[in-house]
């Protein structure tokens, strides 16, 4: 007869083991859930995916369930670090594996690709096919410009020429646009654009972003088309850095922001109308980029941020004598151009933004950054 404290014991032992002690599938910390028909031990997130797929695994928990002493004994010949050697043996370097705060549906088909396609066991090469075989092509509906509709629209994305085109009806042969792999970022927001599968594509038009809100109703397809991306840009990236490691290139391939929201702004007397504004701040090309709103499609315009050792700072509060706005809690940037004005709504913002430019501040500019810092100056004159 199975000893249900036993049985505990042993998983709760098991689960403390190097692997074992972050969910096998998103990395997060103290998994307390377990498959016991692959031997993996995951989230109470990626427990729900595992849960929509009975024919593939069976999830149970660690702490309040009932074990069978047969189900532990299959966990002890098992774990994480196993089942990934199989499930995960021909990742490639470019599709992008989901961590603990990344959205529902990169979790879910990441779940899905594993255990239920078996994209990743390198049994057959067709299953990578969607996003592997440098060109993609598909039916996206994207946000226009100037208004809240979404339209149906073609994307074309080429190894070729390191391209990725769209088409305002599905036979034109006239691109809409054509957009280089060379400043390209995509980045899922599902919140920001109201729909779960919400991707936005961001790239430079005459040294401003420009935002493509995107998504598909079909959770592989958008998930496809991320990664068809993804693996584009990183060719691009090997293409002309020939002699870079993959592992130095991967970071490059797509990026996050590191603070997004509104906050007020002023101009450059701080006697100007406080406006309310949509920023970006990003450590990668360490810019901060502001929109009239979360789904503006043109970029307003952007600040440079370098080094303490280059002038820049960041404070809390603003200065003496300078224009109250409707919100109250400010942010002082120092620029060796300028000194920036920024209000907050809330305290909490005010500590994240002024968190999230140190971060920037703190952080040693590279070559490249240089070269970002010289061109937004002279865009400015």
């Amino acid at each position: 007869m199975a000893s249900p404290e036993r049985n505990k014991k042993i998983l709760l032992e098991m689960v403390k083991q190097p692997s074992n002690d972050h969910c096998a599938d998103c990395g997060a910390p103290e998994p307390d859930w377990a498959s016991y028909k692959l031997g993996v031990f995951v989230c109470v997130n990626c427990s729900g995916t595992h849960r929509d797929l009975p024919a593939i695994s069976r999830i149970k928990s660690i702490r309040l369930d009932f074990w069978d002493d047969s189900l532990v004994e299959f966990m002890k010949t098992r774990g994480n670090a196993a089942a990934n050697a199989f499930y995960e043996k021909c990742v490639p370097p470019f599709y992008y594996r989901p961590q603990e705060k990344d959205c529902v549906v990169l979790k879910d088909q990441w779940i899905r690709a594993k255990y239920e396609r078996r994209e990743f066991t390198g049994e057959s090469s067709s299953l990578q096919q969607g996003y592997s075989s440098g060109l993609y092509e598909g039916i996206l509906w994207k946000k226009g410009k100037d208004n809240k509709q979404f339209l149906k629209r073609r994307f074309l994305l080429s190894e070729t020429d390191f391209t990725l085109r769209y088409f305002t009806k599905e036979d034109s042969k006239k691109p809409k646009a054509v957009i280089s792999m060379k400043d390209l970022n995509a980045v899922f927001q599902p919140e920001k654009i109201g729909h779960a599968h919400g991707l936005q594509i961001s790239y430079l038009e005459e040294e401003r972003t420009r935002n493509l809100f995107v998504y598909h109703d079909n959770s592989q397809e958008i998930v496809s088309c991320f990664n068809a991306i993804r693996a584009t840009r990183f060719a691009y990236l090997k293409k002309v850095n020939p002699n870079a490691r993959d592992s130095d290139l991967v970071p490059l391939i797509t990026r996050s922001s590191i603070k997004e929201g509104y906050m007020e702004k002023t101009g450059p007397t701080q006697w100007e109308p406080f406006k309310k504004r949509w920023f970006i701040l990003n450590l990668t090309d360490r810019k901060l980029s502001y929109f009239k709103s979360s789904l503006d499609a043109l970029e307003l315009g952007a600040v440079f941020i370098g080094t303490e050792g280059h002038g820049y700072s960041v404070r809390e509060g603003q200065p003496k004598g300078s224009r109250s706005g409707r919100w109250r809690f400010g942010v002082t940037l120092e620029t060796p151009d300028r000194q920036f004005v920024f209000l907050c709504d809330q305290e909490q913002d005010q500590r994240e933004w002024i968190e999230a430019f140190k971060l920037v501040i703190s952080q040693p500019m590279l070559p490249q950054h240089y070269n970002t810092e010289a061109n937004m100056r002279r865009m400015k004159k």
